[in-house]
């Protein structure tokens, strides 16, 4: 499925195309809007020269491969890109699965369901309306989304609402992205004044849903794309020429930890297929463990690229500078030892037969 191929090479950024191209944050958000425009567009699948986003098989569909196909493709290709598209496809597995409204064609979605520690969105009945007020930080897509699911805290419990973004009240706060990693994304903090969001699905179905630990998995498989993408320097160096022993073994170990990541993302995918419901409870770990080996992945891939081909490429080849910055901000959307102390405990949980003891 997919494959450390060091032959076929990525689709160039659109923006690194050109020895003219732009280089700054506001070119680059520009740049990724475009094509995110393009891929989502009826015909984007002509038109942008990428894959047909209709045509995405949703999570536990029986392709769940094709599905993380696409996405590691994408992140080979551009992260910023991949973050948008994956928000996008995010969103429609998540109506699909909890009977939200339908995406219309030409539109693009975004999931701004962060929760890091602060006020945050709070959601209010108002004339048996749902309005939302607050600030939502880490809205990828804010300028380009034409809709988003958000999750707000209500009287209730945290509830998942859509929204339309182009409504008063919805606004990108200025200068509160200011990554260089990841600038592309356009992933500021919304401020949200009187906005009406319609619910979709009960009070927390957002975090109990099986899919919820699938689309999990999809962001694993952008991050590996662009471990590729980091990798395809040294990949390149090989081609041509012989490398002396040192290179040589830190491309044998980029090598075998990309390849074996594939298997253990194909093997998630087959796995999903078998059990879309999650049935026998076995989703959340299987997430933690693949998302804990990408990252594990990427960071280790980072290094031996790093270490293989020194400064050099971060200084002069803007797409891989590029490709290493977004891949180390990217990448720490993990939660690290928290996600490995979880998966512990799960684990510690478990019967000698690997089925989960009742307390």
């Amino acid at each position: 499925m997919v494959t450390a191929d060091a032959t076929t090479p990525a689709r160039p950024a659109p923006e690194l195309e050109g020895s003219g191209s732009a280089w700054g944050p506001d070119a680059l958000r520009r740049a990724v809007a475009d094509r995110f425009l393009a891929l989502t567009a009826p015909d984007g699948a002509g038109r942008a020269g990428g894959p047909a986003l209709g045509d995405v098989p949703l999570p536990g569909s029986g392709r769940t491969a094709e599905r993380f196909l696409v996405l590691y493709g994408l992140g080979r290709e551009d992260l910023c890109v991949a973050r948008l598209v994956e928000g996008h496809l995010d969103a429609v597995a998540i109506l699909d699965e909890v009977a939200g409204p339908r995406v219309e064609p030409g539109e693009r979605w975004g999931v701004w369901a962060a929760q890091p520690p602060g006020p945050g969105l709070g959601a209010r009945r108002v004339d048996g309306r749902w309005v939302l007020d607050g600030l939502k930080p880490y809205c990828s897509g804010a300028h380009s989304c034409t809709h988003a699911l958000v999750t707000a805290d209500s009287g209730e419990g945290r509830r998942l609402f859509a929204v339309r973004v182009a409504q008063p009240g919805v606004r990108p706060v200025p200068g509160s992205w200011r990554a260089i990693g990841m600038a592309g994304s356009d992933t500021p903090d919304v401020e949200f004044t009187g906005v009406e969001g319609t619910p979709v699905g009960e009070v927390d179905a957002y975090l109990r849903r099986p899919g919820f630990q699938h689309g999990g998995i999809g962001v694993a498989a952008c991050w590996l794309g662009g471990a590729r993408a980091v990798a395809e320097t040294l990949y390149a160096s090989a081609r041509r020429r012989t490398h002396d022993a040192i290179a040589a073994a830190h491309l044998g170990a980029v090598d075998m930890l990309l390849s074996s990541a594939s298997t253990v993302l194909e093997r998630a995918a087959e796995d999903i297929d078998a059990d879309p419901l999650d049935a026998l409870g076995g989703a959340r770990m299987r997430s933690l463990r693949v998302r804990a080996l990408a990252e594990l992945v990427c960071t280790q891939v980072l290094d031996h690229v790093g270490r293989a081909t020194g400064a050099g490429p971060l200084c002069h080849d803007p797409r891989h500078a590029r490709a290493a910055a977004d891949l180390a901000v990217y990448v720490r959307q993990h939660h690290a030892e928290r996600n490995l102390a979880e998966l512990g405990r799960l684990f510690g949980a478990r019967d000698e037969d690997g089925k989960e003891e009742h307390r």
